[in-house]
């Protein structure tokens, strides 16, 4: 099987639950053809940077699956026929980048909970002996010699 992501840009009159009804709708459809569902990401409402079927917003989800290409082929015919897809592309995509979705940000650290150990501290630098200071007036003594 081969990793795909599918990124599909609906109307964005519609419902958030008709959003996701459809999506599990397409879901069901590729693994009703064999087909491994991956991470489904669901951006919402995104200004277009140009009018597309007459409308300037969409709701955008991205979703990614392992299947083979007759699976696909039969998920891009659907999405074509269907009213409230304004547009749709699937993308074959690397095995390396295969469960990390591009619109997903990194987790951000957080503080670690009361139950959690904390982290050790750092460990202090051995006594070092720092530099000795130069001068202002050796220094200056220095750039003119040279």
């Amino acid at each position: 099987m081969r990793p795909y992501e599918v990124m599909i840009i609906f109307d964005a009159d519609l419902e958030e639950e008709t959003i996701r009804s459809a999506v599990a709708r397409y879901t069901e459809l590729i693994e009703s053809r064999g087909a491994e569902r991956g991470p489904v990401d669901f951006w919402g409402k995104r200004r277009f940077a140009y009018e597309l079927k007459h409308r300037w917003e969409g709701y955008y989800v991205v979703l990614q699956a392992r299947a083979e290409p007759p699976a696909m082929d039969e998920l891009h015919r659907v999405l074509s026929l269907a009213d409230e897809v304004l547009r749709h592309k699937i993308l074959r995509i690397p095995e390396q980048v295969y469960g990390k979705l591009a619109g997903s940000a990194p987790a951000p650290e957080r503080p670690p909970a009361a139950s959690e150990p904390s982290p050790a501290p750092p460990v202090p630098a051995a006594d070092v002996e720092p530099e000795p200071e130069v001068e202002a007036a050796d220094a200056e003594a220095a750039v003119t010699d040279a």
